[in-house]
């Protein structure tokens, strides 16, 4: 019998007290794949936590882009759920994680950008 069927939606958002740097920019770096995991850690954990929890497969960073300035950098991620078992509501996940992120304020001991999360966006 086939696997799960899985879909993938994005998350971008961005945090205003991580420097960008040319590393972290680059793909299979030391400095890209370290933030990776820690992007992952935090990340991961919110969507377990959401009404996508039970059937949430993960996330991937795919990128890290320069905003406005220097010290602030984009986040963008790939994320995956098991789509035989939920509906993905996209406005649902986004208050959620809103919520979770107090306002979408804080990851962790990140700041973020109020107004920088997207999910689906």
């Amino acid at each position: 019998s086939p696997g799960p069927i899985t879909e993938q939606f994005t998350l971008n958002f961005t945090i205003t007290n991580l420097r960008f740097t040319t590393d972290l920019g680059t793909p299979n770096s030391a400095k890209f794949s370290s933030t990776e995991k820690i992007m992952q850690h935090y990340i991961d954990p919110l969507l377990q936590k959401s009404s996508i929890g039970p059937y949430f497969t993960g996330c991937k960073v795919i990128g890290f882009r320069s905003g406005r300035h220097r010290d602030i950098t984009g986040i963008d991620a790939v994320c995956s759920y098991n789509v035989s078992l939920a509906k993905f509501d996209r406005e649902k996940v986004y208050h959620e994680l809103s919520t979770m992120t107090n306002g979408v304020t804080k990851l962790g001991h990140y700041s973020l950008e109020k107004n920088s999360l997207y999910v689906n966006g």
